[in-house]
């Protein structure tokens, strides 16, 4: 099945003259923003454990087995809240399940601050996790229905800026609550606690957002899509969108499409879950998490010392947050494909050169900081092309009843994929060394770019209707 060829592309409705009010225009950008608050938590309730990770040993008593539960915990409930959230948000729709999620962001942050103990720790994890994996899956989506489609590239990504935005508040909040609390004991508290502020945020924003247009016509709510259209297209861009969007809700709920029935029985979805799935797994294996969880451990290790280290790792956030923005400028100007190709060549090659340089360079500055200088390379690939691409192709590839369920399965695979790799990487680093386990990542990093150039299809320029007629005729 090889589809790297290009298709025609369906007539899009960004074909309708759009002459926007700038109203509008500050509409959809503030749904935007208040949306991608839940990136931001994703961010920040997953980059946090790296700095907070070596005060925590200490007054928790972890082992390098406990080390990774408490790392991984989270992942674990992030793939279980990805399927969740994603059927949640077929069912319930997209705004009221991003307010579920904020409250769950806020217990979760919470519940970590005050653990007293490891399991406690562990549980407050995952509940976090299930918020995570939950808003990894529904942001995405409701942007994606939300936006025009020569826009959706821009605004679907604007979420990975904000995680990666998020990272970067906990490297360097981690950085300067070290200063300040030094050695004194429950400092990763004050690191952990934090995340709260946003989450109230989110929840109060969201209050007062609109509904995804998309979701409401699948539920035959035509008038309130069509209202909702009204707050983020011009007039005649709204009636034109409607009746696309209208059309192709009246066709799926005929197919009945929308559940693991449907999966089992429709054999064009089924290729495209897929395809989805090793989208998801790409951007794993790349062991991008391995530097956002354990970024201050890697620099230690390569010669820096503690303090050094969470300070030199701000500097992995601050490119990752740079790259975002040179990979939004780029995704409306590039296809899909060649990104998503191009990010994973240049991860491979920065990878092999850590496990290099760990390998042959003496303990000193001079290993140290060439390790840093490829984990900023590392991160300029996957955040400025493979992250932003994965997640919005994950929002768009799949049909309209079944987006949240189907973009949540992908995500499901993602989570565990990063859960394995979060859980055995300090294993591992102890078992095999830091230069061997990064060459693991490159031989997967080969396997990935032949999937994304046999498998993957090119989204770019399409009405998310559009695209889904494309689609089902090329895998049927």
């Amino acid at each position: 099945m090889d589809v790297s060829k290009d298709t025609p592309q369906a007539p899009a409705t960004a074909a309708v003259p759009d002459d926007t009010p700038p109203e509008v225009s500050r509409r959809l950008r503030l749904i935007t923003l208040v949306a991608t608050f839940g990136g931001l938590l994703f961010g920040y309730d997953t980059g946090v454990i790296n700095g907070a990770l070596p005060y925590m040993t200490d007054d928790l008593g972890l082992t390098p087995v406990t080390e990774g539960m408490v790392t991984s915990s989270l992942l674990l409930g992030a793939a279980l809240g990805a399927v969740t959230g994603g059927r949640l948000s077929d069912a319930r729709g997209r705004r009221r399940t991003i307010l579920t999620l904020a409250v769950l962001f806020f217990v979760g942050a919470l519940g970590c601050t005050l653990a007293p103990t490891t399991a406690v720790m562990v549980v407050a994890r995952f509940v976090l996790g299930l918020a995570v994996g939950g808003a990894s899956v529904t942001v995405p989506v409701y942007l994606a229905e939300v936006s025009p489609a020569e826009r959706r590239g821009a605004l679907v990504t604007r979420n990975e800026l904000m995680i990666v935005t998020g990272q970067l508040l906990a490297f360097t909040s981690n950085a300067i609550i070290a200063q300040v609390g030094g050695e004194s004991g429950g400092v990763w508290r004050w690191m952990l606690v934090v995340a709260t502020l946003p989450a109230v945020v989110l929840w109060f924003g969201m209050l007062v957002m609109p509904e995804s247009p998309r979701w409401l016509a699948s539920q035959s709510r035509f008038n309130d899509a069509l209202e909702v259209l009204r707050q983020v297209r011009s007039r005649q861009r709204a009636e034109a969108e409607l009746s696309e969007v209208s059309a192709l809700a009246v066709k799926d709920e005929q197919e009945k499409l929308g559940g693991w029935q449907d999966i089992r029985s429709t054999p064009w979805v089924r290729r495209l879950m897929f395809v989805g799935f090793g989208i998801a797994v790409v951007q794993q294996i790349t062991g991008v998490n391995t530097i956002m969880y354990y970024g201050t451990q890697i620099l230690t290790d390569a010669g820096f010392a503690a303090d050094s280290a969470l300070t030199a790792n701000i500097a992995n956030g601050v490119i990752s947050v740079l790259a975002t923005f040179v990979g939004i400028w780029l995704l409306g100007r590039v296809k899909r494909r060649p990104m998503l190709m191009a990010g994973q060549a240049g991860t491979t090659v920065a990878l092999l050169l850590i496990g290099v340089f760990s390998l042959v360079l003496p303990s000193g500055d001079g290993r140290a900081y060439a390790v840093l200088a490829m984990t900023v390379t590392f991160l300029a690939f996957q955040q400025g092309a493979i992250s932003p691409v994965t997640w919005l192709m994950l929002s768009e590839i799949f049909p309209m009843r079944m987006r949240g369920f189907g973009m949540g399965v992908a995500a499901v695979v993602l989570w565990l994929t990063n859960f394995v790799i979060g859980l055995v990487f300090p294993s591992l680093v102890s078992g095999i060394g830091i230069s061997s386990t990064f060459f693991l990542f490159v031989v997967a990093g080969v396997f990935s770019l032949t999937f994304v150039k046999l498998y993957v299809p090119e989204t770019k320029g399409r009405t998310l209707e559009s695209l889904e007629a494309e689609l089902r005729a090329r895998f049927s």
